[in-house]
């Protein structure tokens, strides 16, 4: 039994989130107060689940691989801090980043939407599809908005290739069929692949286990972007895995993202369309164990990075797929980002104020616990010898776990600030304060080893 008291639901979501052998759950220590993250909403035991099944599952990796037991340590307000690790991001001392002007909530004829255009090509499409030229401001964007009803915002700003949604409630998405189908399956969707090379080898068939971290040596090819798959990648990195992300050289990173998210990675530009590139791509892939990607079903399909083309390059890799809303569904080629799915899902509407302007969460939570979900499941299919898996992923999915478990009795007050759960590397834009991991295995390291590198500036190979 853990040290603190676990709340009902906190106790159920972890047994449920690990999916493992029960007596593993005997190995986690949970600390700090309660509803450190709180809410209308069961987020706090979303967060410290989702961390413990990622904490716990490398654990078994770690024994897998002849490292000894280990007890898993969570701590809540460590957990609450990584889960607003943008918040406390510093760089020289300086903070870092922020919402675009053009991002939030807006008010309609007959309701609210909400955009996301921090991402310049995202504000030239919205602005576009709203018939406002470049440059224009909130208040010019909010005029434009109040003339219209959200449905057609949503409807022409998507068509544009935009993103703007209406804001509905629980009952409204969960009768849609978008919101039948992202709320159908299982949280996480895990199918192993049988037999097969062990992809943890080397050409001589040697196991890669330089470093004492569960995942030294593991190669993973992240293409991943906001949020969710980075996290799941940077907790792999903090494990020791060898991450090079891989991103095209046309769509640069906000900055703030790459410094919060690019810890202990390194980072590449590839342009998959390019017969050159794809050729570099392709060797990296011959000596990978995982593969993340975080695009939609149509475009990982058109780059040729679907499970069955992967697995049949490399035997035994580990394929993980995020999505915003699910690989079925109308929705299914939409994208999508955690404050979106908040909207459109019915977050928003639950956590409204008293005035019944829309909500968000304490924390870009959907995001967070979907990354923390997709990195425990990637290790428990690292743990398992000479087999691969496709793994498969939503915002979504997340959110109808939300709103479905059990309502937390207080709302709870959050934890006073404390520098314990943050941490200082030096990196090639300077002195980066960020979170700490939320987890740590006893005796084991308790931060990552380097800081961001610029980005793009890696060499695509192995180390």
């Amino acid at each position: 039994m853990s040290r603190v008291q676990r709340s009902f639901v906190e106790k159920h979501a972890i047994a449920e989130f690990w999916g493992g052998p029960a007596e593993a759950l005997a190995r986690l220590r949970i600390e700090g107060p309660p509803e450190t993250l709180p809410s209308v909403l069961p987020v706090t035991d979303l967060a410290v689940a989702s961390v413990a099944a990622a904490g716990l599952a490398a654990g078994e990796l770690l024994a897998a691989r002849g490292g000894g037991v280990r007890e898993c340590v969570v701590d809540r307000r460590a957990v609450a801090t990584a889960f607003t690790s943008e918040r406390h991001l510093r760089l020289d001392g300086a903070e870092v980043g922020g919402w675009a002007p053009l991002s939030g909530f807006f008010r309609t004829r007959d309701g609210w939407v909400r955009t996301h255009a921090n991402y310049p090509h995202h504000e030239e499409r919205l602005l576009t599809a709203l018939g406002l030229p470049p440059g224009s401001d909130r208040a010019e964007v909010a005029a434009e908005l109040a003339r219209r009803d959200a449905a057609d915002v949503e409807d022409v700003v998507v068509a544009a290739g935009g993103l703007a949604l209406a804001v509905r409630s629980p009952d409204e998405w969960a009768g849609s069929p978008a919101g039948r189908a992202a709320s159908t399956g299982p949280l996480v969707d895990v199918d192993h692949a049988p037999g097969g090379v062990p992809a943890r080898r080397d050409g001589n068939g040697r196991d890669r286990r330089d470093g004492n971290g569960p995942a030294a040596g593991v190669r993973v090819l992240d293409l991943t972007r906001v949020i969710a798959g980075p996290v799941a990648t940077r907790t792999l990195a903090y494990l020791g895995a060898d991450v090079l992300r891989v991103d095209p050289p046309g769509l640069p990173e906000l900055t703030a993202a790459h410094l919060d998210t690019g810890v202990g990675k390194r980072s590449t530009l590839l342009d998959l369309r390019s017969p050159g590139d794809r050729r570099t791509f392709d060797e990296l892939l011959a000596g990978a164990d995982v593969v993340v990607t975080g695009y939609r079903s149509a475009a990982v399909n058109a780059l040729g990075l679907d499970a069955d083309r992967l697995r049949a390059a490399r035997p035994g890799l580990v394929v993980a797929g995020l999505t915003a809303w699910g690989t079925a569904g109308p929705w299914r080629a939409r994208r999508g980002f955690d404050s979106l799915v908040q909207a459109a899902t019915g977050v928003a509407t639950l956590t409204a104020d008293a005035a019944g302007r829309p909500g968000v969460l304490p924390a870009q939570a959907l995001d967070h616990a979907t990354g923390y979900l997709l990195a425990a499941a990637i290790l428990r299919a690292l743990a398992r010898p000479a087999t691969g898996a496709t793994i498969r992923v939503s915002l979504a999915r997340t959110a109808a776990w939300l709103l479905n478990a059990p309502r937390p009795r207080s709302t709870g007050t959050e934890p006073e600030r404390s520098d314990a759960w943050l941490a200082e590397l030096p990196s090639s834009y300077g002195v980066v304060r960020h979170a700490v991991p939320p987890f740590h295995l006893d005796g084991r390291p308790r931060d990552w080893t380097t800081g961001p590198v610029a980005w793009g500036t890696s060499e695509p190979r192995w180390l």
